[in-house]
């Protein structure tokens, strides 16, 4: 029989998104139990009870949303009742932005106006070169809202329009690592290809990066998600949706977690191999990103699909080899920050190209739960703190 799966603090708390004090609250309050690790130093805890008690952490920081866009159920994603990660192999991510938008799964392509594609440049040229992308997708949304007189029209027609040309200038208005602009009409994928890697674009290339972007298209009520929720509820316009959706982002546990798993595969694939690479990470006491997600239990869905369209290679060995390692000794399986991690290094693409892919894929779903609450009641988020500072003088 195998042991338990034990957990470090700081792997906990990487899995409950607070800080390593907060899981010694935790268990000083008896919410969770500890043990002692061999040295009888540090403190080790039994991975069925922290699952056990993130299902049972209650969540009230948001009225009832109801969705008819996105479904997690028994380990699968669902895009409007249809299988995310088919959809991942058998359509575009055009066809999948509208179908979240409409419910129609059609191949519309987006199109930058060339006005609004010479500001985006313009403003983002001065950046320094040590910008991330995202930050660079950050100036291009403020540019173009404060281009656009019409930006207060959310009608639904308004907002598809504004959705499309908006992500084609995101996009556009990244810097050609290649030195090469596709010409137009090209697949949405492919503009993205050249603003990431110098590699020349290939079919399979293109295939598993338009994949990703299917897959990571929309997640539920992520916190991103809910930032931009928050935003159209009170009636926002639609590039102050997506703002928001890219502050929430920025965080290292969510659109930046790819970025934190790059180095360590990278380290694996070009270093002395995956169990040195875990060893140094234990040795520091650095929790291992790319593992494990709360509402999959059994394994990301989307890592298995995104690792099945990785060409074969020293990446993708290495990284299933890291996998099968980690789920062997801590029961945790890959999650798609691991898979995106792999895709951006086996394609010669910086450590910041997955929190970039994520930004721009998430831009979709976020203007579609955006449509879904212009069409609910007005600021209806509005959660009530418990106080527990100084009493009243």
């Amino acid at each position: 029989m195998n042991a338990q799966p034990l957990l470090t603090t700081e792997e906990v708390a990487v899995l409950l998104g607070v800080k390593p004090t907060t899981v010694y609250a935790y268990v000083s309050r008896g919410l969770l139990t500890s043990q002692r690790n061999a040295d009888g130093k540090n403190s080790l805890f039994a991975k069925t009870d922290v699952d056990t008690f993130l299902a049972n952490r209650k969540r009230t920081t948001t009225p009832g949303i109801q969705t008819g866009i996105t479904l997690i159920k028994d380990g699968s994603l669902y895009f409007r009742g249809r299988d995310a990660t088919m959809l991942a192999q058998t359509a575009s991510y055009e066809a999948v932005a509208a179908l979240l938008w409409t419910g129609d799964l059609r191949d519309t392509p987006f199109k930058a106006g060339p006005e609004l594609r010479k500001l985006a440049v313009a403003v983002t040229a001065p950046l320094p070169e040590t910008a991330r992308l995202t930050d660079r997708l950050r100036v291009t949304v403020a540019a173009a809202a404060a281009a656009d007189p019409l930006r207060f029209d959310i009608a639904p027609a308004a907002v598809l329009a504004t959705g499309r040309q908006l992500l084609a200038t995101m996009v556009q208005a990244l810097p050609s690592r290649s030195g090469v602009f596709p010409v137009e009409e090209t697949s949405f994928a492919k503009e993205l290809w050249h603003r990431l890697t110098r590699e020349t674009p290939a079919k399979p290339g293109l295939y598993a990066l338009d994949a990703a972007l299917i897959l990571l298209a929309d997640h539920d009520i992520a916190a991103s998600t809910l930032a931009a929720r928050v935003a159209a509820s009170t009636r926002a316009h639609p590039y102050a949706v997506v703002s928001a959706g890219l502050a929430a982002l920025d965080g290292p546990l969510h659109g930046a977690a790819s970025a934190l798993a790059y180095p360590l595969l990278a380290e694996a694939v070009r270093g002395r191999g995956p169990m040195a690479a875990l060893a140094d990470r234990h040795r520091s006491g650095t929790p291992i990103p790319g593992f494990g997600h709360p509402l999959y239990p059994d394994g990301d869905p989307r890592a298995r699909t995104l690792f099945g369209l990785i060409a074969d290679g020293p990446v993708r060995e290495t990284a299933l080899e890291l996998a099968d390692t980690v789920r062997e000794r801590s029961g945790q399986a890959p999650n798609i920050d691991l898979a995106l991690a792999a895709l951006t290094l086996h394609h010669g693409m910086p450590a910041d190209a997955g929190e970039a892919i994520f930004a721009v894929a998430r831009t979709a779903g976020w203007l579609a739960h955006a449509l879904e609450e212009y069409g609910d009641r007005p600021s209806r988020f509005r959660p009530t703190g418990a106080y527990a500072g100084l009493p009243p003088l």
